[in-house]
């Protein structure tokens, strides 16, 4: 029997979205939110368009792209992207988790789009990236968060590339190096990287993808939160400080708040660095253990910061997919009434197994103080069973 560790996390948060808020983090830090307010008077938008400017500064935004705050998190801003420029060429959809393969149902049974070809490939894997036809649009996730798996940079996109590449990188920005060339649009969420709250999304335009919203006008209705464009011409204002619908000046706040400890760490390479660190962490344990390893297949593919485990012990030897789930549900639920780890599940579609955010805003000695805790949990519930 593995015997019961001693030391604990100092914050036992490691769930794949929310995320762990900032080291340090108090609710005092949003004592100045300009609650009360209009989000439309001067000041209000000056704050949300602070968002916005210091994002692109920390991520490496193009000066020429447009930034601004969406409705609805991350799926929002996907969602408003796919529905405003689909349609005017043919899409290749990629997808090797659960939000890549709802966006393929999403272009498929809703939008109805008859010239789409799907490339999927199960959880641990990347689909063929070389058969993707770049004279058509391409949609795809640049982290998987419920697989763990990643594109490993943007080579296999061209340059020379037709249509427009549509990005969702809501668990890769400020965590991974985006190639920014190589993409028309991409979208996150406050809720990921830098512990943010939810119900907020980003959008980033390239040139390619504004003049596409300008020549093209999609043969559905478009609801009022979708609406990027306004007599023809893109609405620069949702890009200047406004906004579709009304947003939460206290996550506007927070928000701010997780920008300003970015800045602080070094930036996009001081959040990376974090985030490796973190990766490498849990690689040195996984390496030893005789129970898990990573669902990603390739090291080179390999998320930092949704890092997906799959149970490999022997004791899995002829016994049911159904029982194996509930026997890793089981060490989840332990160390959470722990008070050990909370959130720590694989995603419900997902093989059964563990999943740890590795973003920066979780501390690496927490990670290493939680690792002895996962091997105490599996054979305490293992052996029960």
């Amino acid at each position: 029997m593995t015997s019961r560790p001693a030391q604990r996390p100092a914050r036992p948060h490691f769930s794949s979205g929310p995320c762990a808020k900032r080291p340090g983090w108090e609710t005092g830090q949003l004592a100045g939110a300009l609650v009360g307010r209009s989000h439309r008077a001067a000041p209000a938008k000056a704050r949300i368009q602070e968002v916005s400017t210091r994002s692109r500064a920390i991520l490496g935004i193009p000066d020429d792209w447009c930034l601004g705050l969406v409705p609805a998190s991350d799926t929002g801003a996907v969602e408003m992207i796919l529905w405003s420029v689909l349609g005017a060429r043919g899409v290749d959809m990629l997808a090797w988790e659960s939000f890549g393969s709802g966006w393929i149902t999403d272009v498929a049974k809703q939008l109805q789009i008859e010239d789409h070809r799907v490339f999927e490939a199960d959880y641990g894997r990347l689909p063929d990236l070389a058969s993707v036809d770049f004279r058509r649009d391409v949609v795809f996730t640049w982290n998987g968060t419920t697989s763990g798996v990643r594109v490993p940079n943007g080579d296999w996109i061209p340059s020379d590339r037709e249509g427009l590449t549509i990005c969702d990188a809501t668990s890769a920005a400020f965590a991974m190096d985006l190639a920014w060339d190589k993409l028309d649009a991409v979208t996150w969420s406050w809720q990921k990287a830098l512990g943010g709250e939810a119900a907020h999304g980003m959008l980033a335009l390239s040139p390619r993808a504004v003049e596409r919203l300008e020549t093209h006008t999609p043969q559905w209705p478009m609801p009022k939160v979708f609406r990027l464009t306004k007599n023809g011409k893109l609405n620069r204002s949702i890009f200047e400080g406004s906004t579709i619908n009304t947003p939460s000046m206290l996550c506007v706040e927070d928000a701010l708040d997780g920008l300003a400890w970015a800045e602080s760490v070094g930036g996009l390479e001081g959040l990376m660095t974090r985030t490796k660190a973190n990766l490498a962490t849990v690689e040195r344990w996984v390496k030893d253990s005789s129970w898990v390893d990573f669902l990603a297949e390739d090291p080179e593919t390999r998320s930092s910061t949704s890092i997906c485990l799959r149970i490999v012990d022997e004791w899995t030897e002829g016994r049911q997919q159904d029982q194996i789930a509930a026997t890793v549900k089981a060490a989840a639920k332990l160390l959470d009434a722990e008070g050990i780890a909370f959130d720590i599940g694989s995603y419900r579609d997902a093989p059964p197994g563990l999943r740890l955010w590795g973003g920066a805003t979780v501390e690496t000695a927490d990670l290493e103080a939680l690792l002895p805790w996962l091997d105490w949990a599996w054979n305490e519930v293992k052996s029960k069973v």
